[in-house]
């Protein structure tokens, strides 16, 4: 199964949170056992915001869903991928990244 979720990141500080995005994906895929397991695309500019989107691909979610999936079970909401959401807000806030996320829906 191909599977993905994608989530639209806006921040007022572009720069400093792109590189922190990153290296906390980069620490999370290699605590799964994956590699390339994420795309970040190009930003987008607006009143002030950034806007850029993070791809979860299918290898790192089921990766994610092996070693934290206690945990995202435990979050609220119904379908897992709101329960997969509230957990990555909560993960990019607890490693100190202060990012709007949403989940961008197919």
């Amino acid at each position: 199964m191909n599977y993905s979720i994608i989530f639209e990141i806006s921040t007022t500080r572009y720069e400093t949170d792109k590189e922190l995005v990153a290296s906390v994906m980069n620490d999370l895929q290699t605590s799964c056992g994956v590699s390339n397991g994420f795309l970040l695309s190009n930003p987008m500019e607006k009143f002030g915001w950034t806007f850029f989107k993070i791809l979860f691909k299918s290898e790192l979610l089921a990766g994610m869903q092996e070693k934290f999936g206690t945990q995202i079970i435990d979050e609220k909401g119904k379908a897992f991928q709101e329960k997969f959401s509230d957990f990555m807000i909560k993960f990019f806030e607890s490693k100190n990244c202060k990012i709007r996320m949403k989940l961008v829906e197919d």
